[in-house]
């Protein structure tokens, strides 16, 4: 225990991790208030992609994949770590405002007749989670989040593997949304601009920062 407490105050920057309960704790009561959405979201894309149970495998990697980056970056990195958690939570929490304003959902899943494993996940899915609360996706905007600070990361400069990972990740976890009909295509694209935009906060934040130490 004194060892873990030692090693927090030396790299006090992973505290910013503990907002994740915070957001959690929104999320778990915005479903609760609004259980129902008031406005529904269809792109005629939507019924051009059929629903494929095995793009599960990509969809629930995600619950892997951005604990692993938050582990990896909080043991290795400050400022990639810092730059993770503002696009991921400060994302997120724009996210919830909008539920909370503009509470939308989708009619987009049909019934499943397949009995494989793939299927049955995806059942237990939809049983747990209801299609509420969807645009932008929290799913896309998190995963684009982790590629940005991935591929921008120096410790990754060399290594090809962790990079390829991450660009065919950035691609299935979202295709897994749209395949197995947890999302929209409209959810998608705003996920990815969420985040996109949350970056360039960062980087305005961060050399206002770096300006200002600099004059002094």
């Amino acid at each position: 225990m004194k060892n873990i407490t030692a090693w927090v105050k030396s790299h006090k920057y992973c505290l910013a991790g503990l907002y994740a309960l915070v957001f959690l704790a929104g999320f778990g009561i915005l479903e609760l208030v609004e259980p129902e959405p008031k406005y529904y979201l269809h792109s005629a894309l939507d019924d051009l992609i059929p629903f494929n149970e095995y793009f599960v495998i990509p969809y629930f990697i995600w619950y892997a994949w951005i604990p692993l980056v938050f582990i990896y970056f909080m043991r290795k990195d400050g400022d990639s770590d810092l730059r993770y958690n503002f696009l991921i939570f400060a994302g997120g929490t724009v996210c919830l405002f909008i539920y909370a304003i503009w509470p939308n959902g989708l009619q987009l899943r049909e019934e499943i007749t397949s009995t494989n494993i793939c299927a049955w996940i995806v059942k237990t899915i939809r049983s747990i989670d209801p299609p509420c609360n969807v645009c932008p996706s929290i799913h896309v905007s998190s995963t684009v989040a982790a590629h940005m600070v991935i591929i921008r990361y120096r410790g990754f400069q060399h290594n090809r593997l962790i990079k390829t990972v991450s660009w065919i990740l950035v691609f299935l976890i979202p295709a897994g949304t749209l395949f197995i009909k947890q999302h929209s295509v409209i959810d998608v694209f705003w996920g990815v601009v969420l985040t996109l935009v949350m970056a360039l906060i960062w980087e305005i934040i961060t050399r206002s920062s770096a300006a200002r130490r600099s004059a002094a």
